[in-house]
């Protein structure tokens, strides 16, 4: 690839100890409006609920703040997770955005819940939600609504009824499929939908699953060509130690995640450092971080600008979508998020200067 990548951004709006959901917020609103004036791509925003670390639960919300925060940068979700909303509901929402920020709006869909098996009931008891084996009827219902011409409706009675996600459209959000599985990537392609597999949460098959998604893609009038792009866990430091020492945090969090143990909120770089050294370095934990940090983006700029361009050539894509994982020290502000501003600052002065 003879060109740098583009990057972009995932985020989970990350909570650590002592902070609250409001200073987790403003430093994400923060972080957005960097990334806008360093000239990324897009940043999205995830949907998750009931965890102690994540204070993304609500996409569009997010995106509306961070759209009137920035100027160029695209915004979106990755994803709003399909099985917890009415398929209208999420189109008048997205459409609404796109009427704020037009040309601006990526609408990225999962499949997955987002949630435990209890919220997920929840969910479905105190909302609208979508039959999850109606998945590839309720993306194509949302595509329809949100266009300008609308979805028409056949009644009992016969007659056709016309319904729009806004009364007067102009643009369409791009809609992209998300997935870490073959089934949304064969739907996109089916679909002719632009597709991202999850790999900063697995990346096991990625590179068999997007050849699949590349090889079956069925080309569409919005998209004559596949779109993808890959994501990465990402920490960026001045020097090689201070970026692993930031990863730590978020690398027991999933640690704890994967081996069923009780999550809280992110622990401190000196939290994580103790409890590190507490812990036997055999253990389950242990591996588990071993495995994952061989995979994740850590080090100084040059380094992680070299593993960047290096993941980039080796999945064919023109994009990487970093989730910047950098976690915090005790003594930083609560309502700014200094590991993950030089994640972004660092990087893109190292592809910018290479």
């Amino acid at each position: 690839m003879n060109t740098q990548p583009r990057l972009s951004v995932l985020d989970l709006v990350p909570v650590r100890s002592g902070q609250t959901s409001a200073q987790a917020l403003a430093a994400s609103l923060d972080l957005v409006a960097l990334a806008d004036r360093l000239g990324l791509e897009r940043y999205w925003f995830a949907e998750h609920h009931n965890m102690a670390a994540v204070a993304a639960s609500s996409p569009p919300v997010m995106i509306a703040a961070a759209a009137a925060r920035t100027s160029r940068i695209r915004v979106g979700s990755g994803g709003v997770m399909l099985p917890n909303h009415a398929p209208l509901v999420v189109a008048e929402q997205f459409a609404a955005l796109e009427a704020m920020a037009p040309g601006r709006i990526d609408l990225g869909i999962g499949r997955a819940p987002g949630s435990d098996p209890v919220v997920t009931s929840l969910l479905r008891a105190t909302g609208p939600t979508a039959d999850v084996d109606r998945f590839p009827q309720h993306v194509t219902d949302i595509l329809s609504l949100m266009g300008p011409d609308g979805a028409r409706l056949r009644l009992v009675t016969g007659d056709v009824y016309d319904v729009h996600a806004t009364p007067a459209a102009e643009g369409t959000p791009t809609v992209w499929l998300l997935g870490s599985s073959d089934y949304s990537a064969r739907l996109a392609a089916e679909l002719g939908l632009p597709y991202v597999f999850a790999n900063h949460f697995s990346g096991q098959g990625m590179e068999q699953i997007l050849r699949l998604y590349r090889d079956g893609y069925q080309p569409s009038e919005a998209h004559p060509e596949p779109r993808t792009f890959v994501t990465a866990n990402a920490v960026v430091a001045p020097t090689a130690d201070e970026a692993h020492d930031r990863a730590l945090p978020q690398l027991r969090q999933m640690a704890r995640l994967r081996s069923g143990q009780p999550l809280g909120p992110l622990e401190t770089v000196e939290e994580a450092l103790r409890a590190t050294a507490a812990e036997p370095a055999d253990g389950l934990v242990a591996q588990t971080i071993e495995a994952m940090r061989a995979r994740w983006l850590i080090g100084d700029g040059e380094q992680v600008a070299a593993q960047v361009r290096d993941l980039a050539d080796r999945y064919g894509v023109e994009e990487v979508m970093l989730v910047p994982v950098a976690g915090s020290r005790a003594d930083e502000p609560l309502t700014a998020t200094p590991g993950r501003t030089q994640t972004l600052e660092l990087l893109v002065d190292a592809l910018t200067h290479r």
